[in-house]
């Protein structure tokens, strides 16, 4: 394990470890990627936690199908690998693949200012939420919204109708009062 970051504000959560499994130094990841399995995909990871940064490098990782087990590079040891519990699993941005058309990764949604289709502005997105039918955009209250109302809207094409990233702005086909 190394102590030399990558620079931060080029950093993305992928996952985040939360257990040790078994005796020899693996860890228990929740992977963040869809599938789970694309987070396996890279092999130096950047852990954060707290302020701490720490470099490491998987080995080898297998699915359990709600979550990843990995073997880390230079940790055999049960109790050390538990003191990586918590620890935030980031890689650099441009290691994501391009995506096409109007595809977004969630962090580049986040921050952006929400307006309805009568120039409402309802606030900016704070973060997504997965759930079984579709992404859920919460979108909370900052100076200059409309009201002090935390919403959460679909993320769908019926109600996202444009998104502008170099202005910042997504475009919604939503009622201020929903």
């Amino acid at each position: 394990m190394s102590a030399t970051p990558e620079k931060a504000d080029d950093l993305i959560v992928v996952g985040k470890i939360f257990s040790v499994h078994g005796v020899r130094g693996e860890v228990k990841v929740f992977s963040f990627t869809d599938p789970i399995e694309n987070l396996l995909n890279y092999r130096n990871w950047t852990l954060r936690r707290e302020g701490v940064v720490k470099q490491v490098e998987l080995v080898s990782g297998r699915s359990t199908q709600k979550d990843l087990v990995a073997k880390l590079k230079g940790l055999d040891d049960r109790d050390e690998a538990r003191l990586l519990s918590g620890y935030e699993i980031c890689i650099s941005r441009s290691l994501l693949p391009n995506l096409t058309g109007d595809e977004y990764y969630w962090y580049q949604l986040q921050g952006l200012s929400v307006i309805n289709q009568n120039e409402e502005f309802f606030g900016k997105v704070d973060h997504l939420l997965e759930t079984g039918a579709n992404d859920v955009l919460v979108v909370k209250p900052c100076v200059g919204s409309l009201d002090d109302r935390e919403r959460l809207l679909p993320y769908t094409e019926q109600c996202v109708l444009a998104i502008d990233l170099e202005a910042g702005v997504m475009r919604v086909e939503w009622d201020a009062d929903f």
